[in-house]
């Protein structure tokens, strides 16, 4: 066995028992506060034995985004300008669900009012944490499809821009960079993944939805 390739460093099974943690709080202070979010500041002992301090962000909401495929094989994207960034986004519908509210549930209420979707069928694609060394926020990530247009409704806050994009190109966006926010990127490689991998083993058992869309495009002849 060569150099690097035994003892711990080998990494050859993941073990589902991690160990304990070494960081160790003593005080937990509120340095900023508004209904979304809460910063505290910790004093801490770290992993090295040495006294520190540690900034977490605390999110009140979970996060969602949709992946909303319609008949012709097209991802809805919504387009905005993002404060914290000072640049223009383009990203799967996204919003906020409330610790009372369920995922699904809110997903497909920011759905309707980014883009006017009613969706007939969802799945869960993956939960993920989005920013895990500074907050805790994590997010639901969804594929809606059977798809009804209706009329948006956005709040105050979001002047929006929605295009049709095909799943392709879309997932081009997500692999060169045009699309940069983590829970499209996430969200359209998990479709992605799922119809390689259906198209590899030839189960034909994809994601619910994309395959039917892929039958209806061949049979048209496009």
């Amino acid at each position: 066995m060569g150099a690097g390739l035994s003892g711990p460093a080998s990494m050859t099974a993941m073990d589902d028992s991690p160990p304990p943690s070494r960081w160790r709080r003593h005080a937990r202070s509120t340095v900023y506060e508004n209904p979304w979010l809460t910063v505290w500041h910790d004093d801490v002992t770290r992993p090295d034995g040495k006294a520190g301090v540690y900034g977490v962000m605390h999110y009140a909401n979970l996060a969602v985004g949709v992946v909303a495929i319609d008949a012709d094989d097209r991802v809805a994207l919504v387009g905005q300008h993002r404060y914290t960034l000072d640049q223009y986004s383009w990203e799967i519908p996204e919003g906020g669900v409330p610790p009372d509210e369920d995922a699904q549930t809110g997903a497909a209420r920011e759905l309707r009012e980014e883009t006017g979707l009613v969706a007939g069928e969802w799945q869960e694609l993956v939960r993920v944490h989005l920013s895990n060394s500074i907050s805790d926020e994590a997010a639901a990530l969804f594929l809606a499809t059977d798809l009804t247009p209706g009329p948006a409704s956005p709040d105050g806050t979001e002047d929006l821009a929605v295009r049709w994009v095909p799943f392709d190109d879309a997932l081009a966006m997500a692999l060169d960079g045009r699309i940069t926010d983590a829970m499209s990127v996430a969200a359209l490689l998990q479709v992605g993944l799922a119809r390689f991998r259906a198209g590899s083993d030839g189960s034909g058992t994809t994601i619910s939805g994309t395959q039917r869309a892929a039958a209806q495009r061949r049979k048209r002849g496009s």
